[in-house]
């Protein structure tokens, strides 16, 4: 018998502050949240502009709030087994302080592992499991995928699943100094005149459970993870397989699983970051994929930013948001179309819309590629 996997709870932070309203109220009106970056000295990169919510704490502590909300919307009891699996590089502003000041203080933190553990001592939660993934920008999404996978194999019965990054200086450096963010205070995925990707807050965690125990305690869940795929192409250290391979193979066993065909899904949450190679590599991957049955897209990451391991888990739970309210975000920035990225995009303002099936695309370096479907209840 087939474990149908459903979310019951989540909660998020991100560029627009705490909680699922902020994040609707800007992603789904077609809403930036860039501004200028004041949380570390940025007048010495080429970039100055990120996603940062002025609300954000230690990264530890947010994944405790969002954990807290997630939990409470779901309506499950703490006390009880619940497996934590996080998608994270770890919080490095304690190595930042350590290599410049040698201060100590920070460095559990800046461990992936530790987050996990921190979430289900803070918590209560009982259970073992805890497990941090750190590959990068596929991390959250590999999370959540080994979380259904644990539900649906019946080895736990409540998992925690999502991921997180807040924006900071060391990857903040690193991709600018990689030429990889944009100089500009937008980012135009998919537009003709990108010009590179920037940085955001994102932080999300997702309960996930079997479908039945959530009805059995008579509460409904807030979607269905009804197909999920990873695959990689090994193409190269960063730059993504110019025909999408990996990318077209996680979105075809995603489908496969869910047991969808093109024209069952309505809405793509594409990787999107806005940099001239990854946006035609993405097309020609949905292209490959859908062919004629192509849905809209679209890129939130042009109004969150790249959260990096947490982008997987923030751009959940948009979708999830945009199946409830039947809105398709837009790809804010949009200019015009680009010749190597032809698509329905879904440009600047929200599209109303009957979602019923929508996917989620994460992608990272290393050719690494993951997809999810979520399905509407009922």
């Amino acid at each position: 018998m087939t474990v149908e996997v459903a979310v019951s709870g989540f909660g998020v932070f991100s560029a627009f502050g705490s909680g699922s309203s902020s994040l609707a109220g800007g992603v789904l009106s077609g809403r930036h949240g860039f501004s200028e970056i004041k949380r570390f000295d940025a007048t010495r990169f080429r970039a100055r502009y990120g996603g940062v919510s002025a609300d954000a704490g230690p990264l530890a502590d947010t994944f405790v709030e969002v954990a807290h909300e997630a939990v409470a919307m779901a309506g499950i009891d703490q006390a009880g087994p619940a497996a934590v699996l996080l998608g994270t590089q770890g919080d490095w502003t304690g190595l930042t302080r350590y290599w410049r000041h040698g201060e100590t203080a920070g460095l559990r933190a800046a461990t992936a592992a530790h987050h996990a553990q921190f979430i289900a001592g803070e918590l209560g939660l009982g259970g073992e499991r805890r497990r941090a993934f750190t590959n990068g920008c596929v991390a959250a999404t590999t999370a959540i995928i080994q979380g259904c996978q644990l539900i649906a194999a019946g080895r736990e019965r409540t998992v925690l699943a999502g991921g997180g990054y807040l924006v900071d200086e060391e990857f903040f450096a690193k991709f600018d100094s990689g030429r990889a963010l944009t100089t500009a205070s937008v980012v135009r995925p998919f537009s003709k005149g990108r010009t590179g990707l920037l940085l955001g807050d994102g932080v999300g965690v997702l309960v996930l459970e079997p479908a039945a125990a959530v009805r059995a305690r008579g509460a409904e869940p807030l979607a269905i993870v009804a197909g999920w795929g990873q695959a990689s192409d090994a193409y190269h250290v960063c730059r993504p397989h110019p025909d999408g391979a990996g990318m077209a193979r996680a979105m075809t066993l995603a489908m496969g699983r869910a047991g969808a065909s093109a024209a069952d899904i309505d809405y793509v949450n594409a990787h999107g970051t806005g940099t001239p190679v990854n946006d035609p590599a993405e097309t020609a991957a949905l292209r490959a994929v859908f062919g004629d049955a192509l849905p809209p897209v679209s890129s939130t990451k042009s109004m969150t930013g790249h959260a990096l391991e947490g982008s997987g888990a923030l751009e959940a739970v948009i979708s999830m948001l945009a199946l409830r309210d039947g809105v398709i975000p837009p790809t804010a920035g949009f200019l015009e179309p680009d010749a190597d990225c032809v698509l329905d995009c879904v440009p600047n303002r929200p599209r109303p819309a009957d979602l019923r099936q929508v996917m989620s695309v994460s992608a990272a370096f290393g050719g690494v590629n993951a997809a999810l479907v979520l399905r509407r209840p009922g």
